[in-house]
């Protein structure tokens, strides 16, 4: 899920295959010979460090364990934004933890090092989830990783104070100009978005730009450019606020909750927040007509780190698959905001949460980041948040923006 995204600050490249195909407590992969001794711990590392997220990732991992006869799962939670950083650390002093969350965009950088097991060989197939998060798990034609939920943004609109101004939802972009425009009215703000110089900014940017035609591999064409236009137009015009640059999505939801944003580009896990709020979803508007609404593909995919021991290994694995039944991909959307992966649970989903329902057609159509880039994709993403705020800042010009940010 997008509430931060990763800063990745250690390189890749600078640690060797043998170093990380020898994840374990022993320098020896996963076809080693495997212990007779029963299973009966797994270690499990995330970034789920705030509640209830926390708990409830440690009870479903206990159910499993118990239901594979593992009677101690050992959870570990560490920062967002040190997840990466960690796992290097531990994949080149043998201490990676037997099962591994990661953000769905970072699997392949991850499984790029040698340091994950291919679930294919270990009796796991993603046979019937959606395409996007098959696309972010799977690196070189193997599968990496399992993700139980997957979310997407798209625009959350105050039905009343739409209603009083007398305007729709915007479905194109001229119509998100004008209808921001009329709703604007000091202190509130007609839009608001978040455009914060990190990945969280860039997955923001991501609508715009792929609905447009723009895309990750040819960030210099007019595309881009049209799409950077489209939040210059919207600051300039006074209908959405300089202090983008600076909102993290919560803070955008802050906005929103307290009246002062009438529309906001967001994600299903804020909708807790909006009990009070009647609002309405809607895809992010398109450009032209023809155009499709496009929005990036988020959530968490366990994963599997080699280990010596093919017992350990085949548990883990065991594990990341219960994780992934039909039972806890409803209970896991359910509790974090979330849209089952598994094409035939989201419909069963939407009727049992009708708030959820526009998110569910938008996460079967939602795009991975690493879909062309791969392991390169951090790379780029930082190229198209740094250009963003180069313009939004009056920096440089929507023409040239990500030229010079990708030269920075």
């Amino acid at each position: 899920m997008i509430r931060k995204k990763l800063a990745i600050v250690v390189a890749i490249t600078v640690l060797t295959g043998p170093v990380l195909t020898a994840c374990g407590s022993s320098g020896r992969d996963a076809s080693s010979s495997s212990t007779t001794t029963a299973v009966k711990s797994l270690s499990v590392m995330d970034y789920f460090t705030d509640e209830p997220r926390h708990s409830q990732a440690q009870a479903m991992l206990d159910k499993c364990g118990a239901s594979l006869g593992v009677s101690k799962i050992n959870q570990t939670s560490v920062p967002a934004n040190t997840l990466i950083q960690t796992v290097l650390r531990q994949a080149s002093s043998k201490t990676l933890p037997n099962v591994l969350m990661l953000d769905n965009p970072d699997i392949q950088q991850i499984a790029a090092t040698g340091a994950l097991a291919p679930l294919n060989d270990l009796g796991i197939s993603a046979d019937g989830y959606i395409s996007g998060a098959v696309s972010a798990a799977t690196y070189q034609g193997k599968l990496y990783g399992l993700q139980p939920g997957a979310n997407t943004i798209a625009i959350f609109y105050n039905k009343n104070m739409l209603a009083k101004a007398g305007v729709q939802p915007p479905r194109t972009w001229a119509e998100l100009l004008s209808s921001a425009k009329k709703l604007t009215k000091a202190p509130r703000y007609g839009f608001a978005f978040n455009a914060t110089g990190d990945y969280e900014g860039s997955w923001q940017f991501l609508p715009p730009m792929w609905t447009n035609g723009g895309d990750e591999t040819a960030l210099k064409s007019p595309q881009v450019a049209q799409a950077l236009q489209l939040y210059k137009s919207l600051i300039a015009a006074g209908s959405s606020s300089k202090s983008v640059v600076n909102w993290s999505q919560g803070n955008v939801d802050d906005q929103f909750v307290a009246g002062k944003a009438a529309m906001m580009l967001n994600g299903p896990w804020q909708i807790p927040t909006l009990t009070k709020v009647n609002f309405g979803v809607v895809p992010f508007p398109v450009n032209k007509a023809g155009q499709t609404s496009v929005a990036p593909l988020g959530g968490e995919a366990w994963t599997v780190p080699l280990n010596r021991d093919k017992a350990i290994t085949q548990k883990a694995a065991d594990l990341v698959k219960c994780m992934n039944s039909d039972a806890n991909q409803l209970l896991w959307a359910t509790q974090e905001g979330l849209v089952p992966t598994k094409t035939a649970l989201a419909a069963t989903f939407a009727k049992q949460d009708p708030a959820m329902a526009g998110f569910v057609d938008a996460v079967a159509h939602a795009r991975s980041r690493t879909g062309k880039l791969g392991a390169k994709w951090p790379d780029v993403g930082k190229v198209i948040y740094t250009g963003e705020q180069l313009v939004l800042t009056g920096q440089a010009t929507p023409a040239e923006a990500m030229a010079e940010a990708g030269a920075q």
